[in-house]
Formats: C-alpha cells, structure tokens, sequence
C-alpha cells in the first residue's frame, strides 16, 4: 500500500512540474529561514553555559545615587569582590577582571597592539572552565608579571617554539612571563581575552575602592543560593558602611545577574557588548511567520490542482477506496514533497551559512545541525510541517461527494473560501508589517547618521595613548601637528562617544554639601578647536589656563579651569552667561569656569545629554586617546604622514589608528544588523506571499473559468476580465494592510521609545508600504489573470 502511495505521488508530482517546484522552492526558503534562525538562536541561547561553574556564576553591576539622581553600569569598584567574600556567606569565591585598553605587545622583531588584553584573579582558570593546554591553572596568574596567552596566539608570536618561560614587553615598559597556553576562547563567551596578565601585576593591585567601577567582578555562590536573598544581604550590609562619602538619603547596592542570563537579559553591557532576548523573539516570530506562509502557499496551491485530480478522486472511490485511503495518500505527497525540500533546504543552508554569518556577525558552523537534538529538532519540524500544510487538503479532498462533483463540478465555498482568504490575509499583514518596520528601522538610522550631534565627527583620526605616550605627550603632539593636512590635535579619556566618567560638582568644596552630579572629561586647551564644538558663553582654553595648572612654586599656586555644557550650567541653576568667572569644586578641586559650551551628543542618541565638565589634565594621567582632526583632501597621504611621524616618536608599539565616526557606528551596530535582517526576511516573505496569490489566482481561473467565458461573449475585454479577478486579491491585500498598520505602529513606536531622540512615525510609511504590497501582488497575479482573459471562451463553456 504504501508503495502504491508512493509511486502516485511521484507521478503526480512529475505530471504537474511548475506545481512541484513552486511549492518546493516556497517550502525550502521557508525551511532553510527556520534552519538559519535557529542555529542563530542556539548560539545566542549557549552564551557562557559550557562553564562547570556556570549554574553558581554570577555578575556583581553597581546601582548608586547622587543627590537622588540614579546611575547603573556593568563594573564594580575593586573592592566587591574580596570584601563582599569575606562578610557575605553564601558567596563561596571571586575574580575581578580588567580591561580598559589596548596594550602593546612585543616578542623579538614581532610587534602588535592586542585589544584582548585584561588583568585577572589569579583563580581566573579556576572558577572559568577555560582549559589550559600547557601550565598549571591554580599557578599560573600567581604573583606580578605572569601572563597566559591562548593558542592563536602562542602561534602568532612563537610559531612552533615553546612558550611557557618566555618573556613578553607590554606596553614597552616590562616584561611578562609566559606562564601558560590556554585554549581560543568559544565564540559564545561574554568574556573574550587573547592575553589574561596576573592580577598582581596591576600598580595599584593592593588599592582596594568601592568606587572606581572598572572592574569586571564575578561572584562564585554557594549551590542553592537564592539571588534575591543574597542581594537583600549585601544591601543589608551596604547600608552600614560610613565610609562611601555619600549624603545621607543616597545609596550604593550591588545587583547579582546570573552569568547565563547576563547576554540576553541584563541592559548593561560589560565585558562585551551584549545581546538582546527581543530580538530573538523577533527573528523566532519571523522564522516561524515565513514558515508558515510557505505551509500556507502548499495548502492554497494543493487546492488550486484539485480540480485536475477529480478524475482520480472519482475513479478512487468508484473502485472502493475509503476516505482514510485518499487521505493518507495525500499526506503521503505531502511528505515526499517536504522531505525533497527538506533536502535542498539543508544543502542551501550550507551554502548560505557564510553570508548568514556576515549578516548576524556569527562564526556558525553547520556542524551544530548533526547534535542528537538539532536532529531531533529538525525531524518533529518534518513531521510537524508535512501534516499541518497537508492536512487541510486532504482532509477536503477525501471528503468529496462523488455525486456531488459530478453534478455541479469542483468548488469550494463557504467556510472554505473564507478560510482560504484568510491565510492570503494573514501572508500579506505579515509582509505588510514587515515593510513598514524595515522602512522605520532605517528612518531612525538614517537620522541618527545624519544628526547635528554637536561636534565634528568627521576626519577625526584617533591614536592610542599608553604610559609611554604620556610621558612624552606634548612633543608627540607638536610633531602631529606639522603633518601636512592635521588641522588640529588634543586628547581625551574617553572615546567622545561614549563618556561615562562620573563626578560631581558644588560651590563650597564641602564634600557634605548638596552637589551636582555630571559626566567628566579631562584634556587639553585644543579641544575644543579640535573637535569643532560652539561657546555659548565665555572663551577656549589658553596657555595661560594652562600655565596655571603649574605646581613647580608649590601646591598653593595651583588653579584649575572649567568648561561646562549647557545642561550641567542649567542644573547648576544658572544661565550659560551667569556661570562665567564662578568658582566651583570637581571632587573637591578648585577652578574657575572658563566657558559654557553648546549641549552635544557625548553618548548613545538612547540616552537624552547629561550635564558635562571638561577640565584641563596637566600630567595627562587620564589621558588614553589623542584626536587628530585632519583635511579632508588627500587623505591616504595625511595618514601616511601621521604614520611616518608615528614610528619616528613611538618605537615600541606600532602605527594603529581609527576615525571617530567609526565609534559612533559601532553604537548602532545592533540596530544596523536589526535593519539588514528586517530587510532581508521581509523580502522572503513578500515573494512567498506572492507565490501565495500566484496559487489563490490560479485557482480562482478555473473555477471561474465559465464565467470568464460568458463575459467575454458578453462583449467583456481583457482590461475588464483582468480588474475582474485582481479586484478581489487587491480588496484582501486592503484588508492585510489595514490589520498590519495597528501592529507595526505599536511595534515601531514601542522600539523607537528606547532612543531619547527618535523619528515621528509619518502616515506616508504605511500608505507606501501597503501600495508597494499591492504593486506586488498585482505583478504576482497578473500572468493568470491576462491568460484567463486572452483564453477562447469555446473552450470553456463546450462542456456546457
């Protein structure tokens, strides 16, 4: 029987070729989306789970207020950790972890600045199962100037030599020993390091602070712990300490996230940038909706074939075959055509999985399609897709009333015909919904490139700054300077995008007394220029400012000045010209504010601007970045020069550079990558849906291909016979539309609520979106339509 079954499907399938690859190539896009997402969302799901630790891992984030003002981050003072563990019970063990720049590091001739450098613990590679391939975990971070690198890198800098005991310069000023090789870090870690340096190594290792929030800091707690407890525990204890420095009605807590949740879950970004769950519901949404148009487009077009199969059908049941019979051999077919696309759709997985991984920024590897449960996975995905998109088909065909047929022909009606509109709703709401929220995403992109953010990010060239560097900052500047085409060079802490330096301002140098909590950033008197910000009110830095700052006569005689932003004069209580020539105190430092500069955009376009200070760094102690604003004509040859001019005054490590605005895209970048998946499954959907109406036309031809042929004697042209037939699939695509605008206006306003400066949703996003829609569903059913129309109406009514 089942061989029958078979060998009926096969030549049904042969016989009608256009209808076998259409369903085909609609079920493999479908399918190969699912195979696609979901090894996107496994990885996404897996972060940080292959630690043996990993259910007792937890991340310390800091929470504290300042004159009620409330602030969070992702760090810890490095105090959390060893205090936390010795007053807390239920915390078993920590590791404190930082990384806060680049370092040089040098073997021989081979020299490279390494952006996965960090300090750690010396149990890092305990409480981490980060397995070491050569050296011993519980010795390895163990005392000053020890450092374990990992295996692509011992092969970058030693080839095929031994690495453990030998030496390492970082940062051109000490050498690190070598005392072990650790395996590359999995891609799904939210702690990356190509290179971990012995805590101890740190200058100010034995400096213990709650409030320099730099560190990385990771809790192991006892088995059975319950967080909130915990966290009720160490507020208990917080409230205790009198040694923050706080007025009395602020606070500072610590919050405990699990490790595995930190990813998906947690807003604040630490070690790495982290993920979000919403856009994995969002891409499992768009899998499951592409699925289920492709299910759909099967159903509509086994329908659609039906009539053709009414003599088998007939003669089926004339010789005695029961409903089951005819029911199971048509979920057969379905099977045999789902298994086929499961096939193409597993080799086309293979071959898009590059520009997959280029799109979503993964290294996914196909090989995660052959665990035990991704083919368990995929097999009840089979069986799920085989009876849902047959079923319904099958269920109305083995179900036919032999008489019946034969009396008043093939058609459906009723719940049927509604059910069958229904679906051609539901795909083109999808599609609909999809283009007004890819519109959306890239409105507010492109407004974020194109606002005046208050500064010039344009040709702005960035260069690290080390120790070294500082010691020598002055001289390394004047030389940049005469570079032909820099216009201009000064430095900062921070990356102007993304400063997150916390203080505080008062008038009375009184650390009780009420005070202003801003943002800081430390430079020199060509900021300003460099940057090309606007005065509100007062004047630039000078060199006199700078003279001040002179401590060779004694402390005494030192001053300071203070630029402020429009917002931190405003919370300040004054007026941009009324903060001019006032005396004010930066934890406790004396200056006079020398201007009042224009409010700009210092961090995300998320967050609304802050009150900021600027302030003049005399030893450059706080200085990590220089800027170097150049011309924008010849600029391969002002790179050069700032190269040559590089290796000339810095020797120890080698010419690395990047553009400011490259910073200011990497903010967006998950934005950017949300756009380009909208974009490119919103299109999948679009053309599945199509191929939908292409079906739901055809059928509708046949069926009313009598009374097409009555029109036409009638004195109906093609121009009528075509708005005849595309005027019911135009009204459904109405409807699609009009239950997609609701959905997608929720949905775009509730995502652009994230951003402090943010697009209006304009009414034309949806009438276009719903037109380019009808558009396509016009070209999808314009080939049956036309032929329908320039068919000999003979032929259709001779049976009559």
């Amino acid at each position: 029987m089942f061989r029958s079954y078979l060998k009926i499907a096969w030549r049904n399938l042969l016989k009608n070729k256009i209808y076998c690859l259409v369903n085909i190539g609609g079920l493999t896009t479908g399918i190969t989306c699912c195979i696609l997402i979901g090894l996107y969302l496994s990885n996404e799901t897996s972060f940080d789970r292959f630690h043996k630790n990993a259910d007792r891992l937890v991340r310390a984030t800091t929470e504290y207020t300042v004159n009620g003002a409330v602030s969070q981050t992702g760090f810890t003072g490095s105090m959390v950790g060893p205090r936390l563990t010795s007053v807390i019970p239920q915390i078993e063990s920590f590791v404190r972890i930082l990384s806060f720049e680049p370092y040089s590091v040098m073997y021989g001739e081979k020299s490279f600045v390494e952006n996965k450098f960090c300090f750690a613990d010396s149990n890092f590679f305990q409480i981490f199962s980060f397995p070491l391939l050569e050296g011993d975990p519980s010795t390895a971070l163990e005392g000053p100037l020890k450092i374990v690198i990992t295996e692509r890198m011992k092969k970058k800098y030693f080839g095929n030599e031994n690495a453990l005991g030998k030496l390492l310069r970082v940062g051109g000023t000490r050498d690190f020993i070598v005392s072990g090789v650790v395996a590359n870090v999995p891609a799904n870690s939210q702690i990356q390091f190509d290179f971990v340096a012995s805590y101890a190594s740190l200058r100010n290792a034995n400096r213990l602070n709650w409030w320099v929030e730099i560190y990385a800091t990771y809790l192991l707690v006892r088995p059975n712990t319950d967080l909130k407890v915990l966290e009720k525990n160490i507020s208990a204890y917080m409230k205790n300490q009198k040694d923050l420095g706080q007025a009395a009605n602020d606070y500072l807590i610590f919050h405990m996230e699990p490790m595995t949740r930190v990813h998906l879950y947690s807003s604040l970004d630490g070690l790495e940038p982290n993920g979000n769950i919403t856009y994995l519901y969002i891409l499992a949404a768009i899998a499951i909706l592409i699925l289920c148009i492709a299910s759909v487009n099967y159903t509509n077009l086994s329908i659609a074939q039906a009539v053709h199969r009414i003599p088998e059908i007939g003669i089926r049941k004339v010789l005695g075959s029961a409903r089951r019979q005819i029911f199971w051999q048509f979920i057969g077919e379905s099977m045999l055509l789902n298994l086929m696309a499961f096939i193409f759709a597993v080799w086309t997985s293979v071959l898009l999985l590059p520009l997959f991984n280029g799109l979503v920024e993964r290294t996914l590897e196909i090989k995660s399609l052959t665990t035990p449960l991704a083919l368990g996975v995929m097999l009840l995905l089979y069986l799920i897709i085989s009876i849902v998109s047959g079923i319904y088909p099958a269920f109305i065909l083995s179900g036919l009333k032999l008489i019946k047929v034969l009396k008043t022909g093939f058609s459906f009606s009723g719940t049927t015909g509604f059910a069958k509109r229904t679906l051609i709703v539901f795909q083109f709401a999808v599609s609909v919904f999809l283009i007004i929220s890819t519109v959306l995403i890239f409105q507010q992109l492109n407004f974020i490139q194109h606002k005046n953010l208050g500064y010039d990010k344009d040709h702005v060239v960035v260069l690290p700054v080390d120790a070294l560097i500082r010691q020598n900052y002055q001289s390394l500047k004047e030389s940049l300077q005469r570079v032909p085409g820099v216009q201009s060079v000064s430095c900062g802490a921070e990356e102007m995008t993304n400063i997150h330096w916390d203080d505080e301002l008062n008038t009375t140098g009184n650390s009780a007394a009420p005070s202003v909590f801003v943002s800081a950033s430390p430079t020199d008197i060509d900021f300003v220029k460099t940057m090309g910000m606007h005065i509100v009110s007062g004047s630039d830095f000078t060199l006199a400012d700078w003279k001040r700052m002179d401590t060779s006569g004694g402390a005494s005689n030192w001053q300071t000045s203070y630029m402020l932003n429009e917002s931190a004069a405003k919370a300040m209580g004054w007026t941009p010209e009324q903060a001019i020539g006032k005396i004010i105190y930066r934890s406790g430092q004396r200056g006079t504010i020398k201007a009042v500069l224009k409010d700009f955009n210092f961090t995300s376009l998320h967050e609304p601007i802050r009150p900021l200070v600027i302030f003049l760094d005399s030893n450059y102690y706080h200085i990590y970045q220089m800027y170097v604003k150049v011309s924008d004509r010849n600029l391969p040859a002002i790179i050069q020069g700032l190269g040559e001019t590089w290796k000339e005054r810095v020797t120890h490590r080698p010419f690395q550079y990047h553009f400011l605005d490259d910073n200011f895209n990497r903010i967006y970048h998950s934005e950017k990558q949300t756009a380009g998946i909208f974009s490119t499954f919103s299109s999948l959907a679009i053309l599945l849906a199509c191929l939908g109406l292409f079906a739901l036309a055809a059928y509708t031809t046949v069926q009313r291909a009598k009374e097409i042929g009555v029109r036409k004697i009638l004195g109906a042209g093609v121009k009528e016979i075509v708005l005849l037939i595309s005027g019911d699939f135009i009204k459904l695509v109405i409807v699609a539309s009009l239950i997609a605008f609701p959905v997608a206006w929720f949905s775009a306003n509730s995502w652009l609520q994230q951003f402090a400066y943010r697009i209006q949703i304009d009414w034309w996003v949806f009438v276009t979106a719903a037109a380019s829609a009808a558009i396509v569903a016009l070209v999808a059913i314009s080939s049956q339509a036309i032929k329908a129309a320039m068919a000999n109406p003979v032929t259709s009514l001779r049976s009559e």
